[in-house]
Order: structure tokens, then C-alpha cells, then sequence
């Protein structure tokens, strides 16, 4: 399977997960999990910054660990490697990877179990994914956040679709929601039939963005905006807001409104 092949040589610069399998005097020697656990060496001079006293107050054995790749000799597959050099938002974007890459895997096998495929047609399945999506994880992503349909062109059986929409529903997609207190009014004859005709064509439940608008009480209502990120939601809210006050002000209506709450929650 491709999610769970491994690499055959690291770059200098490439971000690697380890363990560590010796420590020495000088260092400590490690295998890199993702190139056939390939050994690899870790200086002394590159694991912290300033004179080190005991190793493994860093690095212990069987430790799990990320560095970053500093020189490669391909000729003797020799690879030194830094902890020091890792950055925290660099050790961050390693583990989220090898998770998503896991969760990916675990996926894929159970699209396997629950469409009857064998192993060559779940390595064409995983080809046609890979020509299409940077990863496997990211096209289970794409489906947890657009539906099964944003992947119909790619014509899977109704068996592996069934499976596929299983699995990416155990994805929990991250969202943010924004509640505005809107206050609207006219002095029309007709004027909750003006509201009501301004109000109810700003509701919508789109792939990404969902718009509820609930009336508390002449002239509140509340509007509310759940999209991925709040940039999203609040362009939403402006685009809301913009429309109704146009749309009362041709009925010389009243219009403002206010903030009452924002988070962010799966």
C-alpha cells in the first residue's frame, strides 16, 4: 500500500521520525522509520545548544524522536542528523503528518475489509487517489469537509464509495461559529412579510458554510455562521449584513447590529 511504503533516502533539510537505537559518548545512533529504518547519527554537538552533560537527559533508547536531515552521503547511505535544529513548528507539522499518514493507512485498510478488494486493487485505488490528491489522508479529508460527491468523478465502485464515505466520517472536521444579534424594523403595513422576505434568502447550508438566522424577539434575530476559519465566517457575516441593511433601507427601516459570541469547535 502506498501510505504505508517507505522512502528510500532522506534529503539534507528533510524533517525525519526516529528511534533511537545506541547511545555512545559521541552521539547517539538512530534508524529512520520512514527509509527502511536506515541507520542514522545523531552528534553530541547537534543535540542542544552549549556543553551536555548526560545523552539521554535528551534522547533515551527506543525513544521515538524528530530530527532534521544535515548531510547525506548516498554512496555509503550515511545520514547525519540535528535535533537542535528542529524547530517546534517543524516538530509539530512531523507528528501531525505521521498521524494523518497512520489514520490514512487505517483508513484504506478498512475500505479493503468492507469493499472485498485485494491487495493490487487497493495499490490502483491508492494510484488513482495519489494523481489527484497530495495524499491519501487529504482525499478522506476532502470528503469529511465536501461529501462523497466531491469525489464521484474519480468513479469508484458503489461498494468502495459506501466505504470511503464510512470512514471519512470518522474525521472530525474542525469549524468555527459567529453569532451576530441582529436588530431589523419597518414601518411597512406589511412589515413582517418585508422581513421575513429579506431575511429568509441570507439562510443557507453550503458544503462549507452554514447560515441559521432564529427570532428572539421584534426587532432581535439572531444570526449564526459556522464555516472552517473565521476569516470564512466573517466574510459571510459582512456579506449577510450588507444585504439586509440595503434591502430595509428601501423600506426606510431600521438596521443595526451586534457581536454576541464567537468559538471555535469540532
Amino acid at each position: 500500500m502506498v501510505t504505508a511504503e517507505l522512502k528510500k533516502i532522506p534529503e539534507a533539510g528533510d524533517i525525519v521520525i526516529v528511534t533511537v537505537k545506541e547511545i555512545t559518548g559521541h552521539g547517539a545512533y538512530v534508524s529512520l522509520d520512514e527509509y527502511g529504518n536506515m541507520t542514522g547519527f545523531l552528534h553530541i554537538s547537534e543535540i542542544a545548544t552549549g556543553w551536555i552533560r548526560n545523552i539521554e537527559r535528551y534522547v533515551k533508547p527506543k525513544q521515538k524522536a524528530v530530527l532534521k536531515v544535515i548531510r547525506v552521503d548516498k554512496k555509503r547511505a550515511e545520514v547525519d542528523l540535528s535535533l537542535k535544529q528542529v524547530s517546534g513548528e517543524e516538530r509539530k507539522s512531523k507528528l501531525i503528518e505521521v498521524k494523518r499518514n497512520e489514520k490514512a493507512t487505517a483508513f484504506m485498510e478498512m475500505v479493503k475489509v468492507k469493499a472485498n478488494l485485494s491487495d493490487n486493487e487497493i495499490d490502483e485505488m491508492e494510484d488513482k487517489i495519489l494523481q489527484k490528491y497530495d495524499s491519501v489522508y487529504d482525499f478522506f479529508e476532502t470528503v469529511a469537509k465536501k461529501g462523497i460527491d466531491s469525489i464521484r468523478n474519480l468513479e469508484f465502485s458503489l461498494e468502495v464509495t459506501k466505504a470511503i464515505d464510512d470512514e471519512s466520517n470518522k474525521i472530525k472536521v474542525p469549524h468555527v461559529e459567529i453569532r451576530d444579534i441582529l436588530e431589523i424594523s419597518s414601518r411597512d403595513p406589511q412589515g413582517i412579510e418585508v422581513i421575513k422576505n429579506i431575511l429568509s434568502p441570507l439562510e443557507a447550508n453550503k458544503t462549507n458554510v452554514q447560515v441559521t438566522i432564529n427570532y428572539i424577539g421584534a426587532p432581535k434575530y439572531r444570526v449564526t455562521v459556522q464555516a472552517e476559519n473565521f476569516k470564512q465566517a466573517e466574510k459571510t457575516m459582512n456579506g449577510i449584513m450588507e444585504k439586509a441593511k440595503s434591502s430595509i433601507e428601501k423600506f426606510h427601516g431600521g438596521f443595526n447590529f451586534s457581536r454576541e459570541s464567537s468559538r471555535k469547535s469540532h
